[in-house]
């Protein structure tokens, strides 16, 4: 019987372990799965991680040189990189410098948790040096290819997938059940008090137009926790100054989104990756329009997608449905249908990529894994190409020009981390008081304190 492989999964956020967690179980199927979060202002909690409902064999909360040191001593198979851009280019540059020349090391994974509509160049340079860089779409595939071939860097670690998390049975009529409207709020989209409460009241108005449906306030994180970004005004606060308050068929929801998209026979967001989740099982699903369509918002992403709208056509009966051809560009195809083919490049590795969004991921990997050395990592900035730039990123990690750790970072931050993880748990329980008791300036500065 094969040995199987050891993988290991080091992400910063909630929402990053769960895309990290779920590449790793699509490219390597039969594996032991490793967890490590990296320690930071977004370094989720239990709930969090439960609610996310992926788990692993084992799991630690470490910081980029203690990870770096797991990562050689471990002798792992492949390792995800489920980070922001600047945390990947540094483990890439500690990996070069712990492996200077070929040698036995594990596969190295990264790519993006969902939409990418925002610094779409600086992102991918910061990932370049990866093995694999994970596109999860034709559409950002090509677009990966174009920034890297753009500035003469190699691009074939560019590999069309698709969101690992796409899933669930595909849509059914309500029945006889009450029709159920979610709307999929998002920490930082959009930023402003006034739009939010604006969203929220406007999904309150939607409940009290229609009675015999229920709506539902999605949320993504209570009072206190943080996410992939950070949310300075929360929707359960605004739900309080509601006028009226909120209608009896209109309530906060947490929960595994799969889970909540069961029950769901209209999704409504601005640009959530809830949105890709949903169309996958051909639920109507809208995009607002409300705010306008800008790229601060994301929503622009959705151009073409049959998707945008306003509460004021939603409130009227309209029911969006995903265009087709959109929905084949951009890696949603609907639960159950063949899938289209990839770049030429790719497509010789077999009918199955038609039907199996990772199956040229899982070759790249295999023939990797099967090779007895690997060349060391080569991020695109250097010393030469990014000398202003390059060393900044790596100290924030306590990680040297050349890559390797900084003299006693490790004692150093083991010690800082402790005292982090306590004065985050008083900040944490804080910041819920503080919201608890409408204490609407004080809290967002008790969470910032939090970052510190």
């Amino acid at each position: 019987m094969p040995e199987r492989k050891r993988v290991a999964v080091l992400a910063d956020s909630d929402t990053r372990w769960k895309w990290g967690a779920s590449t790793a179980r699509r490219l390597v199927p039969d594996h032991q799965l490793t967890g490590y979060l990296l320690r930071g202002r977004a370094t989720p909690t239990a709930r969090q991680l439960g609610e996310v409902g992926v788990r692993a064999d084992r799991l630690a909360e470490v910081t980029c040189a203690e990870f770096l040191a797991e990562i050689e001593h471990e002798r792992y198979d492949v390792v995800v990189l489920a980070l922001v851009g600047g945390a990947v280019q540094a483990v890439l540059h500690g990996a070069r410098a712990l492996w200077p020349a070929p040698a036995r090391r594990p596969v190295l994974v990264t790519g993006y948790v969902g939409v990418v509509y925002e610094k779409l160049a600086d992102g991918l340079l910061l990932r370049h040096g990866a093995d694999l860089v994970l596109a999860n779409s034709r559409h950002d595939a090509e677009r990966f290819r174009a920034v890297y071939e753009g500035v003469g860097a190699d691009s074939g670690a560019v590999t069309e997938t698709a969101l690992p998390f796409l899933g669930g049975a595909p849509y059914e009529p309500a029945g006889s059940r009450a029709h159920t409207v979610v709307f999929a709020v998002q920490p930082s989209v959009p930023d402003h008090r006034a739009d939010r409460a604006y969203l929220l009241e406007r999904a309150a108005r939607h409940a009290r137009k229609h009675p015999d449906r229920e709506v539902l306030i999605k949320l993504r994180s209570r009072p206190g926790e943080h996410t992939t970004h950070l949310e300075e005004q929360p929707y359960q606060r605004l739900a309080e100054r509601v006028p009226g308050g909120l209608p009896a068929n209109c309530r906060l929801v947490y929960g595994n989104m799969s889970e909540v998209l069961d029950g769901t026979d209209l999704l409504v967001t601005v640009s959530s990756t809830a949105a890709l989740e949903s169309l996958h099982r051909s639920i109507p699903t809208a995009v607002l329009t409300d705010l306008g369509i800008r790229e601060a918002l994301g929503n622009h992403h959705f151009l073409g997608s049959g998707c945008l709208a306003s509460w004021d056509q939603l409130d009227s009966g309209l029911l969006p449905e995903g265009d087709p051809v959109w929905l084949a560009a951009h890696g949603v195809r609907p639960a159950g249908t063949p899938g289209p083919t990839g770049p030429a490049a790719e497509a010789a590795a077999g009918a199955a990529a038609e039907s199996d969004a990772y199956a040229v991921a899982r070759a790249k990997v295999a023939g990797l894994l099967a090779a007895a050395r690997l060349p060391s990592p080569a991020p695109h900035y250097t010393l030469t190409t990014a000398p202003g730039y390059l060393p900044g990123i790596l100290a924030r990690h306590r990680l040297a020009p050349d890559g390797t750790p900084l003299p006693g970072a490790a004692r150093q931050e083991a010690g800082e981390s402790r005292l982090r993880r306590r004065l985050r748990a008083h900040l944490r329980e804080a910041a819920r008081g503080a919201y608890r008791h409408g204490v609407q300036r004080v809290a967002p500065v008790i969470r910032r304190l939090g970052e510190l």
